[in-house]
């Protein structure tokens, strides 16, 4: 199957000078998180408008309450992301508008920092543009552009099939995470030059090598280094100013990770995606690329993933990302979706020590979770914003 405005304020005192926006249950947060030396970040209110109000260098703000949220659920999972989770940001978004974000550990509003893996989804939206350019198709071979596997094994791999981690490639928990990702100083060529384990649509595989090869993919079709590419085709056009992805020491740019962004950069991101790709009423990313990304699984074997994005889709779904999951095997796998109970349509960017973009399109939300390398954040937790703020339903 394939198919701000904002007032800030440092708590560095038992108590706050400015009264918050999410009035006393966020005081309490404010004085909560004081001795962390946090930042928190409080939009002053404006009446919420008809439909998706879209940011220019601003973002227009609401109250939990005038966008139908609880703020004392937002302020639980604050307080729960800021302390026993020790994160750098905490933001959401409804509607278009902001309603609250939530700075730590000396992070600030317009400082960007490394997502990991959200790079993935990034590498998605790219990919998806290019198409629409004309520049490739999904369905075609990969080594149209990776002239290496022409005549190989792998000239059977689609565009398709590395969007979808099914590819076939070869893998292992080494080879990924230690030779392609630490060792390589050109890691595009390592990747390009890896073999093929099994035919395409037979294994699913958490596959960084595989993934980093679309670098060479969007440069080949395009003619452009995906890095300038993202700058000029998706980040400016939605105004992620404060983003950019790094190359490896070849001057390769990096498409399994590496984008460096801020909180309210991903926020936009995700309100891009819960857009269907349009962007007031500029289409930066066709719809229907967007729905074949994140709509249904993108493959047969694990039903929590589309094109690079996660979904919260119930079937048989991935266990263990350092383990393969093989086509008709049960082996790593289990029945039900990522957060039980939450909505089927939820989806998330994700990346490396709890680096979370979700996007609801139920409650018209979207949440974001940065912190530290080394942290973690659950991500039940962060559904909460779906399951249990909105009141309005």
């Amino acid at each position: 199957m394939r198919r701000t405005d904002c007032v800030l304020w440092v708590t560095t005192t038992a108590r706050p000078t400015h009264r918050a926006a999410f009035g006393t249950a966020a005081a309490a947060l404010v004085v909560a998180t004081a001795t962390a030396g946090s930042i928190y970040s409080a939009p002053p209110s404006t009446a919420p408008g008809d439909g998706t109000v879209f940011p220019a260098a601003d973002w227009a703000t609401a109250t939990p309450e005038e966008v139908g949220l609880d703020p004392a659920v937002l302020d639980e999972i604050a307080l729960t992301a800021g302390g026993e989770f020790d994160s750098n940001c905490f933001a959401v978004v409804r509607h278009g508008q902001l309603v609250g974000d939530w700075y730590w550990n000396g992070a600030t509003p317009d400082g960007a920092q490394e997502v990991f893996s959200v790079t993935k989804s990034v590498t998605s939206a790219l990919v998806g543009i290019a198409q629409s350019n004309g520049a490739l198709d999904i369905t075609e071979s990969a080594s149209n552009y990776i002239t290496e596997w022409q005549g190989t094994e792998s000239e059977a791999v689609t565009i398709e099939d590395l969007l979808s981690n099914d590819s076939g490639r070869e893998w292992s928990p080494g080879i990924d995470y230690g030779q392609m990702a630490l060792d390589e100083s050109d890691k595009s060529a390592f990747a390009v030059g890896l073999g093929q384990m099994v035919e395409p649509d037979t294994m699913w595989a958490y596959n960084n090598s595989a993934i980093q090869t679309l670098s060479e993919v969007l440069q080949g079709s395009t003619g452009v280094e995906p890095g300038e590419f993202a700058e000029t085709e998706l980040f400016s056009e939605i105004g992620m100013d404060d983003s950019s992805i790094n190359e490896d020491e070849a001057g390769n740019t990096l498409t399994f990770m590496g984008v460096q962004t801020i909180c309210r950069d991903a926020l936009r991101f995700g309100l891009l995606y819960l857009s269907d790709g349009n962007w007031d009423g500029n289409e930066v990313i066709p719809a229907d690329y967007v729905q074949a990304s994140i709509g249904q699984p993108s493959q047969d074997i694990n039903a929590s993933y589309g094109y690079l994005w996660w979904l919260n889709r119930p079937g048989q779904r991935l266990v263990d990302v350092l383990k393969p999951i093989l086509a008709g095997s049960a082996d790593n796998t289990v029945a039900g979706q990522m957060v039980d109970g939450a909505p089927e349509d939820m989806y998330w960017a994700s990346g490396l020590s709890g680096q979370w973009i979700q996007v609801d399109p139920g409650s018209d939300t979207v949440a974001v979770r940065l912190g530290p390398f080394g942290g973690d954040f659950p991500l039940d937790m962060l559904a909460r914003v779906a399951t249990d703020a909105v009141t309005d339903d």
